[in-house]
């Protein structure tokens, strides 16, 4: 409540001052009282993004128009959105440039991935459509990735594109490989995905062996190769849990609402999914 209370109260005077064109006439905290108070605003989002509790539910419960509900989650999920991934040394991060730096400080070796989550399909007509149709799923879907330390702790989320596309070219989008180049001891593991990036990097990114082909497929070969696979995953499982703990909020299982609300949402419940975290 701390945290949030200064940057909400900013908003609400720099949109005022829009509104209105001129400085504040009246002392703050005159004219009508606000039917929802900053705490419970705060309660009501933790509610709807944990539990996807309904904003006309929430609104009987606290007596107020179903429209307050709908304001106050519009205010504070932008907020929790914004403060970053908290870490164990201290620093929250907010940009896969600023995990980079802290994994490249700390010796962090990164687990990378992506999922996607189930979202409304866009209306007939409309340009684009099938753009988040995802061929694994055989759904519509929005992609995002996740990225964790080797203890399962969410550092950033982000490269959020339309289904359709891969999860290797939704991160090279956002920069990966600059990344990579810029930061050249910073290691990290990934799935058969991203074998792209392993061709690229090499030493710095590491894939799931390929399985030898069936005139190289002799008994040693086939258990050396699933040895390597068992040990690859062991070291990657952490990111899927990381992926878990931020599916375990209800509005993350499928996303009823606008498909332009779900990066935002997903960042700030990982925002919070990561300050309970850094403390392991």
């Amino acid at each position: 409540m701390a945290e949030l209370a200064g940057p909400w109260q900013a908003r609400q005077e720099s949109g005022l001052q829009q509104r209105r064109g001129h400085d504040r006439l009246r002392a703050a905290g005159a004219g009508h009282p606000r039917d929802l108070v900053f705490t419970d605003r705060v309660l009501v989002t933790l509610a709807v993004l944990r539990l996807a509790v309904g904003h006309a539910a929430l609104a009987v419960l606290y007596g107020v128009d179903r429209s307050t509900v709908t304001r106050a989650v519009a205010e504070v999920r932008p907020l929790l959105a914004g403060r970053g991934y908290a870490t164990p040394a201290g620093p929250r991060l907010h940009t896969l440039a600023d995990v980079f730096a802290y994994a490249a400080a700390r010796g962090v070796k990164l687990r990378i991935d992506g999922s996607e989550i189930q979202v409304r399909r866009p209306q007939a007509g409309r340009p684009g459509r099938r753009a988040f149709v995802s061929g694994k799923k055989k759904q519509n879907t929005i992609k995002f990735t996740k990225v964790s330390d080797e203890r399962g702790r969410t550092l950033w989320d982000g490269a959020f594109r339309p289904g359709r596309m891969h999860d290797q070219t939704a991160l090279q989008t956002d920069g990966i490989d600059d990344l990579l180049d810029q930061y050249p001891d910073v290691r990290a593991e990934m799935d058969s995905g991203y074998r792209g990036l392993r061709r690229d990097h090499p030493d710095q990114v590491s894939v799931p062996p390929l399985k030898p082909r069936k005139n190289q497929a002799t008994p040693q070969a086939v258990t050396a190769w699933e040895q390597a696979r068992h040990a690859q995953s062991s070291a990657r499982i952490c990111v899927e849990h990381a992926i878990a703990s931020s599916k375990h909020w209800r509005s993350l299982q499928r996303w009823t609402g606008p498909r332009e609300d779900l990066p935002e949402t997903i960042q700030a419940i990982g925002s919070l999914v990561s300050d309970r975290a850094a403390v392991w």
